[in-house]
């Protein structure tokens, strides 16, 4: 028996009365009755505490002007009244809330408490019917079996993990299966590995005269991993004509090093890219992929997909600086009855990836500051979560390495069960089962401890005592251990490790993915000076070995020896993947498209244009993150007359650089286009990440780029085919606009197998990062328009592709025509802009994107708060009026342009003057025969943003 506290929001019947709307529009009649859904913070004590330290702990955790609190003690049969459910988190699955609790109860002086945290659900409903209606909705939209548990009749029980150590090391007895026995392994552990794999491993254990023990047999698994040594791009692939392509990673790293740009770093061979920003600094990037378990535990997954990606910098010893995020939903007017088995609703999923993103970044002081969504159909089993980090580190700087005797320390969180097989989780096509499966593959951050790791390795590298370092990620301790010790070989003691409750397995703790660790290379004089500094930031710290001399890994625990492994074989033994790809044959257009009805209907298919989820306002999202932490960001978001028109690209000016200079984040994002040309999709993807960031002042000869692939199964041979496409296609932007690939990561099998047998993949998906240099951070340019009069430049011609852009969306088509690819003189072009912006000749730019010119020119007047008026030749539209309005060509940006300065910028672009901004509210289009279109500007913002909803639920 133990006290509760239940905390309360001043604001939680609002809340609830917003959350059982939201509810009602996800789930449809079947949550009519619910009129409300009010939650309360709820926290379980392991012991009955005193009345001084309710008080203590009431004054230390609850603000009086906005929360009351309640504190009870209950016993196991206690029953809930009707309509009340309570969520609490699982044994064993990390729980930051509730260690804080305990944190503060210390503080105060109290003796030790367990806590474990959750929410208490009131259903406000009458009828008996109306409140089961409720739970319904509380398990559908606020609950996750896989780390909750959930209490409907009897109060909730903290339930603490108690199990007693466990000493077990198994032999897998793995010589003498045949074929279809090591196949069975490998499905019932989760191995993922191919037939070829099996045999190579089998035959070496046959080698050496023995069976791999537990850990050596997950070691293998995670290390050979798609997620970790990214076979697909790494494998022998043919045509099916029998033509060899080159392996995929080796045309992205030889392309790099044709461009020779002589800003990189590093490329390719660090947790991050890394290029040259001024004289005291240069830049890491990375952008990571978190969607399986995004995926299972929407949360969880995106919340350690950024921590996860934060210490891939943290792993180049940088300090971050910003984040950003890209985030792929289904629908979220899905209906719930649809969904496949185990399928979270996208309404789930985004609420739950979108506050996992928020919970992270900015508890590290890190702003948020680029990123993207987009919903669609191809998304609802497979949520894709794209995050990335930017850091600083100083210039020029090199480590020693690692060198025989220096010892093995890991820094920062213990040991959990939390993790487990995460690399080959994410290597495996998802189904009904996997959250049954894969229940320890989740994770929960904490970025409090991963803030004190980072502050913990700013000192220590700057004092020069470690000589490497890398992230505990995928994998965990047996990655990246096993990595830094390839080819020097090392001892390694786990009974060291911090371990956060017992019961671990030694296999489990070598390979849990528990989150904010890190592991260096640290020379044994250097030690005692590393654990004063973690002693002072209150960082835990372990010695687990040394590196040996001989490439050979040994991991020891409880006194066994659980892994004894040559480099050799561990990294290099895997058998190349052998695979056939197909040439894709793009799907025939199954719809026409009536031009006429188009021109004639222009108005309100721009409004539809603005409303659809590609184009619409994100507001309710961004919001909610802090772009500003640091006080480095010089373009925001959203800006303009009322700081809600949409910016192509944020601009940081490092606080601690002096030079004047400041970085830009531009993003592509491939998606509608890829089942039909994913050659041309990656060639656009591309510019669109080179032309957001040249928009805000960009020097187009100073941009580094990041691929993020998230495909379906590589087996096939046609999506195969299609990623060759793909990276064809990266390849040749690349040389286009000499912009040198730094880093990328693949997320291949993303597709969810129905109880039916029947795969619903993703739609192959591209997401380029360009990292770009601004010259000067104070001259940045925005997308607002901003004076009446001034002149509508376009700049790279008027639009020619409609195929799988956001009109045909809207239609409800896939129309005839192409899709949009490689702008032949774009590279060009963009210098141009650039010398016109460094010129002072330009006052807002804005590329042509989403949605056509129309979109675009419609978003610059919401920025400024101004009407356009737009006047079109028909006879020099090249393919036709509706291509003009609303086609989704690359390489083209238009421009704010004062009357004096037109001729100087139509000189140095090559651009045509298209219309005026103008004080009247309205965006007038006139073509030869007259007027076509006029939108009042309220109508624009009502379509483009009406769907916000702030402080609560969208």
């Amino acid at each position: 028996m133990g006290n509760r506290l239940e905390v309360t929001e001043q604001s939680a019947r609002e809340t609830g009365v917003r959350l059982a709307s939201t509810a009602r529009a996800v789930l449809g009649e079947r949550v009519a009755g619910v009129a409300a859904i009010e939650g309360s913070a709820l926290y379980l004590l392991d012991r009955v505490v005193s009345q001084a330290e309710a008080e203590l702990l009431t004054r230390s955790l609850v603000d009086p002007a906005t929360q009351t609190a309640h504190w009870s003690t209950v016993t196991a049969e206690t029953a809930l009244q009707p309509g009340t459910v309570e969520v609490v988190l699982r044994a064993g699955v990390t729980d930051p809330v509730g260690a804080a609790f305990e944190q503060a109860a210390a503080m105060v002086g109290m003796a030790p408490v367990r806590v474990r945290s959750g929410q208490r659900y009131r259903v406000g409903a009458e009828s008996p019917t109306d409140l089961a209606a409720g739970r319904y909705a509380i398990e559908a939209l606020l609950r996750n079996e896989i780390v909750d548990e959930l209490f409907a009749t009897t109060v909730a029980q903290a339930r603490f993990t108690t199990a007693p150590d466990d000493v077990t090391v198994e032999i897998i007895p793995v010589r003498s299966l045949d074929a279809v026995a090591l196949h069975g392994l490998s499905r019932t552990r989760g191995l993922a590995l191919d037939p070829e794999e099996l045999v190579a491993l089998q035959d070496y254990f046959r080698s050496i005269d023995r069976d791999p023990t537990d850990a050596e047999l997950e070691t293998i698994a995670q290390t050979w991993s798609e997620h970790c040594s990214h076979k697909t791009f790494r494998a022998a692939i043919t045509w099916d004509d029998g033509t060899q392509v080159v392996p995929l990673l080796k045309q992205l790293r030889d392309s790099t090093d044709t461009i020779a740009a002589s800003f990189v770093r590093s490329a390719f061979v660090d947790n991050a890219g890394i290029i040259a920003f001024d004289d005291r600094f240069d830049v890491a990037i990375k952008v990571e992929t978190h969607n399986h378990p995004s995926a299972v535990e929407p949360f969880g997954g995106a919340n350690t997909g950024v921590g996860g990606v934060i210490r891939d910098v943290l792993g180049v010893a940088a300090d971050p600086i910003a984040t950003t995020d890209i985030l792929c939903f289904g629908p979220l007017d899905t209906p719930a009855d649809t969904l496949p088995a185990g399928v979270l609703h996208p309404f789930r999923v985004r609420q739950g990836v979108v506050a996992g993103v928020a919970d992270y970044g900015n508890k590290l002081g890190l702003p948020t500051v680029a990123g993207a969504v987009v919903h669609h159909d191809g998304f609802t089993a497979n949520p894709l979560v794209f995050c990335g980090c930017i850091g600083l580190r100083p210039a020029g700087l090199q480590l020693e390495g690692q060198q025989p005797g220096h010892r093995i320390i890991a820094i920062g969180g213990a040991t959990g069960r939390d993790g487990i097989r995460g690399a080959t989780f994410s290597s495996t096509t998802m189904d009904a089962t996997t959250g049954d499966v894969a229940g320890a593959s989740v994770q929960i951050g904490d970025p409090i401890i991963e803030k004190l790791v980072a502050d913990v390795l700013v000192v220590a590298r700057d004092a020069r005592l470690f000589s490497a370092i890398t992230d505990c990620g995928a994998g965990g301790f047996s990655s990246a251990i096993g990595e830094l010790a390839a080819e020097l070989g090392a001892d390694v003691d786990l009974d060291t490790a911090p371990r956060k409750y017992a019961g671990l397995a030694p296999w489990e703790v070598w390979l849990s993915e528990a989150q904010e660790r890190m592991v260096l290379a640290v020379p044994s004089g250097h030690v005692a000076a590393l654990r004063s500094i973690c002693t002072d930031h209150g960082v835990e710290m372990c010695d687990l070995g040394s590196f040996r001399n001989d490439g050979q890994l040994i991991v020891r625990c409880v006194g066994s020896t659980i892994v004894d492994l040559p480099g050799s074989f561990l990294h290099d033994g895997r058998p190349q993947r052998q695979m056939v790809a197909s040439h894709p044959t793009a799907p025939e257009p199954y719809g026409g498209r009536n031009d006429d009805a188009i021109v004639a209907n222009a108005a309100q298919i721009l409004l539809a244009v603005l409303a659809h989820s590609d184009v619409r306002s994100n507001e309710d999202i961004v919001r909610g993150y802090d772009h500003e932490i640091m006080g480095a960001t010089i373009s925001r978001p959203y800006q303009g007359a009322a700081d809600d028109g949409p910016a192509d690209a944020a601009v940081l000016a490092p606080v601690r650089s002096t030079s004047g200079r400041g970085l830009t984040i531009g993003i592509g994002v491939g998606y509608r286009t890829g089942d039909i040309d994913a050659y041309r999709m990656a060639c656009a993807s591309i510019d669109e990440a080179v032309r957001n960031a040249v928009c805000v002042g960009a020097d187009p000869d100073q941009i580094a780029l990041l691929d993020n692939f998230s495909w379906g199964d590589p087996r096939r041979p046609e999506t195969l085919g299609k990623l060759v496409q793909a990276v064809r296609g990266c390849v040749d932007g690349a040389a286009q606009f000499q912009a040198p690939f730094v880093s990328g990561k693949d997320s291949l099998n993303n597709e969810y197998e129905t109880a039916a047998g029947t795969c619903r993949s993703i739609p192959p998906t591209l997401v380029i990062t360009a990292l770009a240099i601004v010259p000067d951070a104070l001259r940045t340019v925005s997308s607002d328009a901003k004076q009446a009069g001034n002149r509508i430049v376009l700049v790279g011609g008027h639009g020619v592709d409609l195929r799988g852009s956001v009109l045909d969306s809207v239609l409800g088509i896939d129309g005839p025509g192409s899709v949009p690819g490689a702008s032949v003189d774009a590279a060009a072009r963009y210098r141009a802009v650039h010398q016109a912006m460094r010129s002072g000749l330009v006052r807002a730019a804005h590329d042509v994107s989403d949605g056509g010119l129309l979109s675009c020119v419609a978003e610059m007047c919401i920025g400024g708060r101004l009407g356009a008026r737009l006047n079109l030749v028909d006879g020099s539209l090249p393919n036709g009026v509706v291509a003009a309005l609303f086609g989704e060509t690359s390489g083209r940006i238009v421009l704010e342009v004062e009357p004096s300065d037109c001729d100087a910028v139509l000189a140095l672009t090559g651009g045509e003057v298209i219309g005026s901004f103008e004080h009247e509210a309205h965006v007038v289009v006139t073509l030869s025969q007259g007027p076509v279109l006029d939108v009042g500007l309220a109508d624009l913002l009502h379509a483009w943003r009406g769907h916000v909803v702030f402080g609560g639920f969208a």
